[in-house]
């Protein structure tokens, strides 16, 4: 979907349309005066009344921005106050999640009934295999292509772009070529002409930090990558990621369309509008930790699966990350049951620095069958994974 949170707001805010508009955060109180007014329509509200992201104060980062946000270099996952930066006069606006998820479920019902055979990736992606669909194969699959894009269009009022290729790899890179409301077809016969000189972290899966190591590496593009012998790639980034590069960078992808799948963990974090001390900000820390775990707690039960495994994930004021894990001898979704198992992955963490996000994490996941009995669904994770129990300060009952 093209810039899905924005677009489905500029269906409520039609008078924003063609200028730069990012979003992210939740609401704040200029939103709540905003949207509080039942006797007037959104769409009449004027422009001039709407908050600007030069007045954003926070940590909160864009979900989405608009194509014109996006020419001032704005994009997803980009802190606010650095876009305010960039673009002071782009609208803000916050993320809707019930209006995010009707429009995702009826996107997919409308490509559902046409392409039965699509995989969920996410609220704004999936993947469709055209094989069997008839006339999938018209055009290299832009007719049926272009059917999709119709019918989603006529029952949502959104745009979406879609790329169309011999496998999930290459579906994916096409499916970027031509945004917004774009076909992108991509043939084997392609690969050097339209794949190989594209950067290679446009292959899914190739990250930063691979990126940054294969640039010191003097690979750059997926054409270099793609020359790379398969043995100095699996001696610099080991024998199973260097393999799947080779392959990658060959436009080579096995992988089919799942139709169905089960979640691996379900997560909750939050971070926060200040650095805050395990110590001095123990009340403020205690409320937010036990808010998410009941929140993820709630997850669990609203989706049907048990978890095993508990996890935290705590980001300090100098970005290092640390994680540990609990596991349970027995299955739970009950919100203090979580804390509790949460609690004891806190005693092995330091807590001598100033935070700035929080979270928890549920694994070995489990779905509770008709007889009662926990059908695992999931592999179970190691336990005890990452257990350096380091302690630089008491922490007993600190949250």
């Amino acid at each position: 979907m093209d810039a899905f949170f924005a677009s489905v707001e500029l269906l409520r805010f039609p008078q924003l349309k063609g200028l730069p508009v990012v979003i992210g955060g939740g609401r704040r109180q200029v939103d709540e005066a905003l949207l509080s007014q039942p006797e007037r329509l959104p769409r009449f509200i004027p422009v001039a009344e709407f908050p600007l992201l030069k007045d954003y104060v926070g940590r909160g980062v864009i979900t989405t921005a608009t194509y014109a946000a996006r020419q001032f270099g704005v994009g997803s996952a980009m802190g606010m106050m650095k876009a305010a930066k960039l673009c002071p006069q782009a609208i803000v606006l916050p993320v809707d999640f019930a209006e995010i998820r009707k429009y995702s479920q009826l996107f997919k019902t409308t490509i559902m009934d046409i392409a039965p055979v699509m995989q969920d990736r996410g609220v704004d992606e999936v993947y469709i295999d055209f094989t069997d669909v008839p006339g999938g194969q018209r055009e290299g699959g832009r007719v049926l292509a272009r059917l999709i894009q119709k019918a989603i269009f006529e029952i949502t009022g959104l745009t979406c772009s879609v790329g169309v290729a011999p496998n999930k790899l290459l579906a994916k890179m096409a499916s970027e070529f031509n945004k917004p409301n774009g076909i992108s077809i991509i043939y084997e016969s392609d690969l050097q002409e339209k794949i190989w000189p594209l950067h290679v972290r446009k292959i899914n899966g190739i990250g930063p930090k691979s990126g940054d190591k294969l640039a010191r590496l003097h690979v750059h593009t997926i054409g270099e990558l793609a020359a790379q012998d398969p043995g100095w790639l699996v001696d610099n980034f080991g024998k199973a990621t260097g393999a799947w590069m080779h392959e990658a960078a060959w436009g080579r992808d096995d992988r089919p369309v799942v139709t169905e799948s089960e979640p691996v963990s379900m997560s909750r974090e939050t971070t926060f509008d200040r650095d805050l001390h395990a110590v001095r900000d123990k009340a403020a820390l205690g409320a937010i930790f036990t808010d998410l775990c009941e929140r993820l707690g709630e997850d669990l039960q609203r989706k049907g699966y048990v978890a095993k495994t508990i996890g935290i994930k705590l980001r300090y004021d100098d970005f290092k990350i640390a994680t540990r894990d609990q596991t349970s001898d027995t299955y739970t979704a009950d919100g203090k049951t979580i804390r509790q198992l949460a609690g004891l992955c806190l005693k092995r963490v330091p807590l001598d620095k100033k935070l700035r996000l929080l979270g928890v994490r549920a694994s070995t996941l489990a779905k509770l069958g008709e007889d009662g009995i926990y059908e695992q669904k999931v592999p179970a994770a190691q336990a005890g994974r990452a257990q350096a129990a380091i302690e630089s300060i008491a922490i007993d009952q600190l949250f």
